[in-house]
């Protein structure tokens, strides 16, 4: 039932690949459709300008769509649940499908236009529901590889839109149609498959307070009745934040307690956009034709780009669970900034040898390879990695728009960097990349097999120091190295702000003394001591001041 349940579910991502891509191949033929819509209606030839107009509303309003579907993730998921999200969300897939699919049919350019704007509506809230709903069924060793099959659908979607948009097979005056209407064919399938899925059983069990439904749903995706560890798991972050309700994107913005994890996940969607990779999506063959190939063999090598991105996305999924994944976002990020000199080297000294063109595809299908090892797959699901269950929809709809806000200014923006730096085109991301690579170095925590919790915790602890039981703030903590001593509470000399009446009798309490006379200095575990004058043990705090500082 688990692998059923993901194979259902990333059929959404396969629709968002396929129809990131699809558009591309046909580009002359439908803009001749256009043309030819337009000297029927007016009588009039179309400006050349207009006609590139209607053909970039058509393509950048696909995008548009993905915003409106990304921001609306986080309220669709909470009042439909992450399942039933995604059924509700084919009904637009199948619009979106049909008016594209019958738009010549019925000689109407409007409908073109609207079935792009639907099927990019469709495709946004995939992006935002299907890596919710995997992260929240998947087992906790196996989260990273069940994340990473988002990415190896979505290549899937765009490796066979580029195979069905050669001109021997769909990319025809008569086929584009066609083309573009497979887009009903995955939503049709997800739409009668998702029904026999369970609801993920963290919503079910947290969100909605039915245990016995999530119980219930919890043993159909294990197939065991023992669940008792996932029952628990669950518990755990729902007592963690039993106070904690599902939020709006507003009130997750001005929460100074989610700022780190909710700029980290916008940082790492940018990384995926600004790396440069839609650039050679959207503009591979005229890279290639432009570092000297010849046009047949550009599309033949762009198919192979697409290629790869399936190879190396099955090579990643055993590995994300094995390196993690802040070390496979860094591999790969370092990767794609030292192709991307090799690919504006390529394109400079083009003209000098013949084999400088090999070196230009060879360095392409590089950067290609490291994207997919990481910052392919690891934005889609660290974000839902990053939040306990009451923003984590709210999270995911801002970051999935800021995914595809980045990805609708890269199409709309690197035809003009085409034109204006030529050879140097991709230095701006070269310069990008660089800044990625140190922010993830710096900034990102390492979730592999941790809870929700446990990552929960770890941004927790960045602001908070734990003294005695105690949870104090770091910025009150004065300067100076402080030690724990077991003394009575009337002789304590009090160095932070602590209420005297939350100081228990006979706890331990911390003075200032040198770090040389602390027998516990370095201990990096906690102990137990007895104390003098009570016949009981306490718990020492694992780490000091000095070494948390």
């Amino acid at each position: 039932m688990l692998v059923f349940a993901i194979i259902t579910a990333v059929l959404g991502m396969f629709q968002f690949g396929y129809n990131t891509g699809v558009i591309n191949a046909p580009q002359k033929i439908i803009e001749e459709f256009i043309s030819e819509m337009y000297r029927e209606r007016t009588g009039e030839y179309i400006t050349e300008d207009f006609k590139r107009f209607l053909w970039s509303v058509t393509v950048s309003i696909f995008a548009i769509g993905g915003m409106i579907g990304g921001i609306s993730g986080g309220t669709v998921a909470n009042q439909f649940g992450r399942k039933g999200g995604l059924v509700v969300n084919n009904i637009m897939g199948i619009l979106g499908g049909v008016l594209m699919g019958l738009s010549k049919t019925s000689n109407s350019i409007e409908m073109l236009i609207f079935g792009r704007l639907f099927i990019g509506i469709n495709c946004g809230l995939n992006t935002a529901l299907v890596p919710m709903y995997l992260s929240e069924i998947s087992p906790l060793t196996l989260r990273g590889r069940l994340g990473t099959l988002n990415q190896l659908a979505l290549t899937v979607g765009l490796f066979l839109s580029q195979v069905f948009g050669i001109q021997f097979f769909l990319g025809t005056s008569t086929g584009w149609p066609y083309l573009l209407g497979i887009a009903v064919i995955p939503a049709i399938l997800q739409l009668c498959l998702l029904p026999l899925c369970p609801e993920s059983p963290r919503y079910l069990l947290i969100s909605k307070q039915q245990e016995s439904h999530a119980r219930e749903a919890l043993q159909r995706l294990r197939s065991s009745s023992q669940i008792e560890d996932d029952i628990e798991e669950m518990k755990a972050e729902e007592r963690a934040h039993q106070h904690e309700v599902e939020i709006t994107m507003w009130q997750l913005i001005r929460n100074k307690s989610h700022h780190l994890p909710l700029l980290i996940g916008i940082v790492m969607q940018l990384s995926q956009q600004f790396s440069g990779i839609s650039a050679v999506f959207y503009y591979s063959t005229n890279l290639f034709t432009e570092a000297g190939l010849s046009d047949t063999t550009s599309r033949y090598v762009t198919i192979g780009v697409g290629f790869v991105m399936v190879a190396m996305t099955l090579v990643s999924i055993p590995l994300m669970d094995h390196a993690g994944r802040r070390t496979l976002q860094i591999y790969g990020l370092g990767g794609m900034f030292i192709f991307s000199i090799f690919i504006t080297i390529s394109l400079l000294v083009k003209f000098l040898y013949t084999w400088v063109t090999y070196i230009s595809v060879v360095s392409t299908l590089s950067f290609v390879v490291f994207f997919a090892i990481g910052p392919g797959s690891i934005p889609w699901m660290i974000t839902a990695e990053l939040f306990s269950q009451g923003p984590r929809p709210a999270a995911i709809s801002i970051t999935v728009l800021v995914n595809w806000f980045a990805n609708f200014v890269v199409g709309l923006v690197f035809p003009m960097m085409l034109h204006g730096f030529g050879s140097y085109t991709f230095l701006p991301f070269t310069a990008l990349l660089a800044i990625f690579w140190t922010f993830t170095y710096k900034m990102v925590p390492e979730t592999k097999n941790k809870t929700f919790e446990d990552i929960d915790a770890l941004f927790r602890r960045k602001d908070m120091s734990n003294i005695n039981g105690m949870n104090i703030p770091r910025k009150s903590i004065q300067s100076g190295e402080f030690i724990f001593e077991d003394k009575a509470v009337e002789s304590c000399k009090i160095i932070l702000n602590i209420p005297r009446k939350s100081i228990q009798s006979g706890e331990f309490i911390f003075e200032e003394k040198t770090v040389e006379s602390c027998p516990l200095h370095h201990r990096s575990q906690c102990q137990l001591e007895e104390l003098s004058h009570k016949n009981k043990f306490v718990e020492v705090a694992p780490n000091h001041l000095e070494d948390r500082l």
